[in-house]
């Protein structure tokens, strides 16, 4: 159950839902983050009254915090939880990291490898913790430095030296790197029709020397609106009502010079729909641009259907290695229905 970031207020109801979630043999329940709450105070607030979900976040913003923070906040939890944490982090974009966080968002490659290593290494705690990078060296002794900066090791012995850290990524290189590095994903725009267009980075990553899982142990975790409807006039209306969600991403989530969400649009087979998506929305026509996405589109992105359809459009996403999928679920009622229909 994807639980995401909050908006203007905090949400409510959150805690019959975690509870429902448990009780129907939900696997896990995430959260995210973006510029408003974080993603772990909710992790260690609702999950306190679980025991069996995993508690995972989609995403932590690597640039809102240091390697070794990131790494402090998830061996802290893991140990409240007794060893349920995943930790799922992701660059974010330039116009957050450094609007919002006021650092450099450069070479995002080279960081994520960073931050992997420097946590792995916090959660290993082998050896006192040090970085040779360039974006996030340790000790530090740059400009500014008073030169006593010392290798630590945590003072807490972390309960798992293999927490799961899964990564969300988009391009070609970043989910080769993902593959290589990490022990899930987290795509943001994964659908039956477009794992094709993945299966030849990952295998890339997999194969690389010192990989750290193979295809048969790597986790995919898909995010898609899931909805059991009556017949097809429910399904259209659903799909309407997903349309504004796609032209966001399309067109408005970032700077035109750089989306990434709209590249992987644009990969998956619809960039002159991107292209003219994305003029609209940020002319401010969002209803034209919203009136441009295909029904056939939004199908392929979620999953909605009649029982019997559901059902079988969720084999098709696991046949083409999905084995998760994130959604967002609004009651008690709904996730006892949809567990009871998948599980």
């Amino acid at each position: 159950m994807q639980l995401g970031y909050w908006s203007a207020q905090p949400p409510q109801g959150v805690g019959e839902l975690v509870a429902a979630a448990e009780d129907a043999g939900f696997d896990a329940i995430f959260t995210a983050e973006a510029w408003g709450s974080d993603a772990f105070t909710p992790l260690a607030w609702w999950g306190r009254e679980t025991s069996k979900v995993r508690l995972g976040t989609s995403i932590v913003q690597m640039s809102g915090r240091t390697p070794t923070s990131i790494a402090m906040h998830a061996l802290t939890l893991d140990h409240l939880s007794g060893g349920r944490v995943i930790l799922g982090m992701g660059v974010s974009g330039p116009q957050v990291v450094e609007g919002w966080y006021g650092v450099p968002f450069a070479k995002p490659l080279a960081r994520t490898r960073e931050v992997v290593s420097i946590i792995r290494q916090v959660l290993a705690r082998e050896a006192p913790v040090t970085n040779d990078g360039p974006h996030h060296p340790l000790p530090y002794n740059g400009p500014g430095s008073v030169g006593l900066g010392k290798p630590l090791k945590p003072i807490v012995h972390p309960l798992r030296a293999d927490l799961p850290i899964w990564l969300g990524a988009e391009g070609p290189k970043n989910v080769a790197q993902t593959a290589e590095i990490a022990d899930g994903w987290i795509p943001i725009f994964y659908t039956p029709k477009s794992a094709g267009m993945y299966q030849p980075w990952l295998d890339e990553g997999f194969a690389r020397p010192g990989a750290r899982r193979t295809r048969a142990d790597f986790e995919i975790a898909a995010t898609c609106h899931l909805q059991v409807v009556e017949n097809a006039e429910q399904k259209q209306r659903v799909i309407e009502a997903m349309k504004p969600f796609v032209s966001l991403y399309m067109g408005g989530m970032g700077a035109k010079e750089q989306n990434f969400h709209h590249q992987v649009f644009t990969r998956m087979g619809y960039g002159e729909l991107a292209d003219e998506v994305q003029e609209l929305y940020l002319s401010g026509e969002k209803d034209k641009a919203t009136a441009l996405i295909p029904d056939e589109l939004v199908d392929d992105m979620h999953i909605i259907g009649t029982p019997s359809e559901v059902k079988e459009r969720v084999a098709q996403w696991e046949e083409t290695g999905v084995t998760t999928l994130l959604l967002s679920c609004r009651s008690a009622e709904e996730i006892r229905g949809i567990a009871e229909l998948l599980a």
